[in-house]
This record gives structure tokens, sequence and C-alpha cells, in this order.
């Protein structure tokens, strides 16, 4: 539909659709049935994440293993309740140098580095750009703090490998009582 044919619309989740209990769905180089294949959907696979779409909208990159490839979106149904302009939730964010992780997936936020205990926090806002789609901002809190999580659509690496997400992100982790912000940079996945 019209969500598919915008780029607010990406990136997305499928669902495998159409493809034979005995067969698979081929993640191949380039978008087209002639190039190599790289990886293999199963036929009730779920939760895929599509970054964008090919200029034709036939067929939609995806990660898989480190890389990323294309699949053909004639085997893929989008999941309900994904429509240009609204941010789909994001699941996971993370960083490098320093290793940093965000799961969202909980309802709140969990963040955690290799040199800290995890923080817990609950989200207290989700503020929408008055004039731009493709930007948000979610707002997490507890006893020590909080965290300013800024969300902008576009393709993002996460620096350690050839997979690619449809969201890149800037956080402020600020402690209270001691004045003490610092920010980290990443990537984010709608895949829960």
């Amino acid at each position: 539909g019209p969500a598919a044919a915008t780029t607010e619309g990406w990136p997305a989740l499928f669902d495998v659709a159409g493809v034979a209990a005995d067969d698979v769905l081929n993640i191949r180089t380039a978008p087209g049935t002639g190039a190599e294949v790289i990886g293999t959907l199963a036929p009730d696979a779920t939760d895929i994440e599509v970054i964008r779409p090919n200029d034709d909208l036939t067929w939609g990159l995806v990660n898989t293993a480190e890389t990323t490839g294309w699949v053909s979106l004639g085997f893929l149904a989008r999941q309900p309740g994904q429509w240009s302009g609204q941010a789909p939730a994001a699941a996971r964010c993370f960083g490098t140098e320093p290793f940093w992780s965000l799961d969202l997936a909980t309802g709140g936020g969990r963040f955690e580095t290799p040199d800290s205990l995890p923080l817990e926090f609950a989200e207290t806002a989700d503020l929408r750009s008055n004039n731009r789609v493709d930007r948000h901002t979610r707002v997490y809190e507890n006893d020590l703090g909080g965290l300013v999580v800024t969300l902008r659509r576009g393709i993002c690496s996460d620096g350690m490998s050839d997979r690619a997400y449809g969201w890149d992100t800037d956080l402020m982790l600020v402690v209270a009582g001691d004045g003490n912000a610092q920010m980290f940079s990443g990537c984010c996945t709608i895949a829960p």
C-alpha cells in the first residue's frame, strides 16, 4: 500500500508468506533471482526486519549472519500496524567503542556497558518531531538519573560487521546529583 511506497514506511517488520513448508526463502547478494544465495529464511519465519526496498519495491534488504542481503518482497507479508509517519518501536539499540546496549523490548529501558552494572529505566515520554516524521525522542528515568534517546531514520552501520539497520541513535545518559552526562551513538533494530 501507500506506506510501502514511501521512505517513511521503512524499516518494517515482515513475516515469510507463500513459501511451501518444505522450501526456504533465499537471501541473495543483490535484488534478483540470478544473484548468489547467501542465506535462507524458513517458510514460517517471522519478525524479519526489512531495512529498505530496492527502487522497484520488489526486493527488501535484510540482515543475515554478519552481512546484508536481498529477499523477494513477493514472499513477505508486512505485519499490521506499521504505516507511513509512524516510527516503529525500537527493540534494541547498541554501539561500539565503548560497547553499550539498550534493551527496549521490555517496555522500559535496560542500559548496559561491559564496565558497569545494568541500569533499569521507566519510559516517561515519547516525543515526535513537529516537522519531521523520521525523528523522535524517548525519555527514560529512574531514581539515579535518566536517558534521552533520539532516533533518526537512516541506514546505520554497527562498525563491526557488514550488517545494516534502519535507525541510528544518540543516547544521553545523565546521572542525577553529580552533574555527569555521557553521550553514546549507535544503531537500533526494530526486530525483537
